[in-house]
């Protein structure tokens, strides 16, 4: 490891920064995935076809979320075991990991593919864009172990302390994908599939580049075929992640739900839920990096029993993601239908969307303040209170405001927006909570 990936010592806040900018970076050029996606099909393609790459997303992303939760784990232990410098144990954990994403790869490929049009009418999405939904699916399905090993191989690089190297693989990706969404939906008219094809195949080619970077690169780690089994780190990353899981999964299945209540509105809500839905995947960039910069962060100085630069992270963080989302909340709530403009034409979609981004936009504050929070109880293997923090607020507070704001006459989406930030305060004061209540608990151990 070099003097940049270690986190055990120089200045707090140019050791994140320098670290979350790459991930930042990274989660821009993901987002751009299903923005250009939702782009050129609005002005290529149809609104049915809209709506089926936003309900189609929806469901990929509960796969996704289950994944990328998984991999905190993997995240996790390399930062505690290169804190700890126990190097040997992170090569076992890489073989590890290989074989049991490998073989949970093939299975979900399977079920996406199985249950692609039950999963679409579950949703209740629009009738009109029902098949486009399945088709979005059941295609982004088939290269779904190209979409497993993408976030494995990122997710590993970030437990060593490395985030330019992911910034590298998405990059890579994203430019493929740009092309490929520009060929197959506005060159050949191929609307939903176009863009389906398009994800997978810049997934596809940024794993094999990938694995021809690190191959070539003297890395923190190496990749040894003895330790590629089901061996002894699986049950403790999968033990770190399960809880992580949970939650992601459950949450998703909300946020379907959420997609769900807006659908019963009909096709132009859920057109223009599906164009909020894009433009909030911008919004929750700055939160994202920075709970994906804190967990690896923290997690080195656990391993280094340097709690007090671990609690000085987490602060520092907090304030740096609360004054860049200040900025982002108020451009949402005054602009976010010239934001809106970037996506559709449609002035009624325009106007349904701009109606949800004015509830949702305090989350760009109150989520830096949340995720910093998890990062930190993560980095600590604390999963199991971010699990249950997150399912109280989700089907506490955003699933019973958001149905009882759907189903009001004349429904606003401004209601149904405002229901995550109002979770978000909720999930805040668990943390605070749980924060004091481990604070007292190490003190009492005398770390």
């Amino acid at each position: 490891m070099n003097d940049k990936q270690d986190f055990t010592q120089g200045s707090i806040f140019k050791k994140l920064v320098a670290f979350m900018l790459p991930i930042l970076l990274s989660l821009v050029l993901q987002s751009l995935y299903g923005a250009v996606d939702m782009l050129i099909v609005g002005r290529f393609g149809t609104t049915a076809g809209i709506s089926g790459v936003a309900v189609g997303g929806n469901v990929m992303n509960l796969f996704t979320m289950l994944l990328n939760s998984i991999t905190i784990g993997v995240t996790v232990l390399m930062g505690q075991y290169i804190g700890a410098k126990r190097y040997e144990n992170v090569n076992k954990l890489i073989g590890n990991a290989t074989a049991f994403f490998l073989a949970l790869s093939l299975l979900l490929t399977v079920l996406i593919v199985v249950f692609a049009r039950p999963l679409a009418l579950a949703m209740q999405t629009p009738l009109e864009a029902v098949d486009l939904t399945v088709q979005y699916i059941r295609i982004c399905g088939a290269g779904f172990i190209f979409i497993t090993f993408y976030n494995f191989i990122s997710a590993m690089l970030r437990g060593t302390g490395d985030s330019n190297t992911p910034l590298i693989f998405v990059t890579i990706a994203s430019v493929v994908n740009i092309f490929g969404d520009l060929i197959l939906v506005a060159g050949l008219k191929m609307n939903v599939a176009g863009a389906a094809i398009a994800t997978v195949a810049a997934q596809a080619v940024s794993v094999v580049l990938s694995l021809q970077i690190i191959k070539r690169r003297r890395m923190a780690f190496r990749f040894d075929r003895k330790y590629c089994n089901f061996g002894s780190e699986v049950p403790h990353f999968v033990k770190l992640g399960m809880p992580l899981t949970v939650q992601g999964v459950l949450t998703n299945f909300s946020f379907l739900a959420l997609c769900a209540f807006v659908n019963r509105l009909g096709l132009e809500a859920s057109s223009g839920y599906g164009v909020a839905q894009k433009i909030q995947m911008f919004i929750m960039l700055i939160p994202g990096a920075l709970m994906q910069s804190m967990a690896p962060f923290v997690s080195q100085n656990v391993g280094a029993m340097n709690e007090r630069r671990a609690r000085n992270g987490m602060l520092c963080g907090q304030l740096l993601g609360a004054g860049i989302g200040f900025v982002v909340m108020l451009g949402t709530f005054f602009f976010g239908d010239y934001l809106a403009r970037l996506f559709t034409a449609d002035e009624r979609v325009i106007a349904r969307a701009f109606e949800f981004l004015r509830g949702f936009s305090p989350e760009a504050v109150l989520t830096c303040v949340l995720f910093s929070f998890l990062g930190y109880f993560n980095g600590h293997s604390e999963s199991l209170f971010v699990m249950v923090q997150g399912l109280m607020q989700t089907f506490l507070i955003r699933l019973p405001v958001s149905w009882l704001m759907s189903i009001r006459p004349d429904a606003s989406l401004t209601g149904v927006g405002l229901a995550a930030p109002m979770a978000t305060v909720f999930g805040i004061l668990m943390c605070l909570w749980y924060y004091r209540r481990m604070r007292v608990r190490r003190q009492r151990q005398g770390v």
